[in-house]
């Protein structure tokens, strides 16, 4: 299977292409689309979307997984759920990711963020086949 992942972001937009061959993941492509501060919101989506059509048709990957956004009405909650999701620092996750995909350099932030995406959801696959409980395949 192959995963186009996202970590979206107007201005930093992570990327990554992951792919499995018998269990073992491997980076295809990673890499951020920067979007300077001047430019227009809609300018930076057009940005986005090229660029994303580009790795599009030439990785031809099998499925997209994206960083979900949370929505919260209670700004109590929010702060919690915040703080939650806050506890794995940037760093951590690019140096995890390094290390599970066998990297010779720790990606960027933002790339990791969608290396890490990319793994989660070729993991999450895996386990729905095999029938373990909790996980959906999609």
């Amino acid at each position: 299977m192959r995963v186009l992942a996202i970590d979206a972001s107007l201005r930093n937009t992570g990327v990554a292409i992951v792919d499995t061959n018998n269990g073992k993941p491997r980076p295809l492509y990673f890499g951020t689309i920067h979007n300077k501060s001047a430019m227009r919101p809609s300018s930076c989506l057009v940005c986005i979307r090229d660029r994303l059509v580009e790795l599009i048709r030439q990785h031809e990957p099998d499925c997209c997984a994206l960083e979900s956004v949370i929505y919260v009405q209670s700004y109590k909650t929010a702060i919690i759920l915040g703080a939650a999701r806050g506890a794995a620092g940037k760093d951590q996750v690019a140096f995890m990711v390094r290390a599970l995909l066998g990297l010779t350099e720790t990606p960027a932030a933002d790339a990791a963020d969608a290396l890490a995406i990319g793994l989660t959801h070729l993991r999450m696959q895996e386990a729905a086949a095999l029938g373990i409980g909790g996980a959906t395949q999609i």
